[in-house]
C-alpha cells in the first residue's frame, strides 16, 4: 500500500495517543456507516476527543465540519490535525 501525506499524518498521530495510551477506534466510511465522521474517535481521562486528519492544505468538507461542529456542540472536543499542528495535539494529550 502506497504511502499518502495524510496516512503519515495518521501515523503520527496514532503514535501520540499510543504514547498516552490514549483509547481510539478509526471508523472506516461504508456504504451501511456515516459519512464525513472524524478520522479517529477517542476517550481521554473521560473526554469525548474527535481528531479529522488532514495533510498540507488539505481542508475538511462540509459534511466534515457538520460532524466535527455536531461533536463540538454536544460537548465534545473536535479537532483537525496536520503536519504544521501536531504539537497542539501533543499538548492537549499531555496529562
Amino acid at each position: 500500500m502506497a504511502s499518502t501525506p495524510e496516512s503519515k499524518v495518521k501515523a503520527k498521530i496514532k503514535a501520540l495517543l499510543a504514547k498516552h495510551n490514549i483509547y481510539y477506534a478509526m471508523p472506516i466510511g461504508t456504504m451501511y456507516g456515516n459519512s464525513g465522521v472524524p478520522d479517529f474517535l477517542c476517550c481521554m481521562r473521560g473526554q469525548f476527543i474527535a481528531i479529522e486528519a488532514k495533510a498540507g492544505k488539505g481542508t475538511t468538507t462540509a459534511l466534515q465540519d457538520k460532524h466535527l461542529r455536531t461533536i463540538r456542540e454536544s460537548g465534545g472536543m473536535a479537532i483537525v490535525i496536520n503536519e504544521s499542528n501536531l504539537d497542539d495535539l501533543a499538548q492537549i494529550l499531555e496529562p
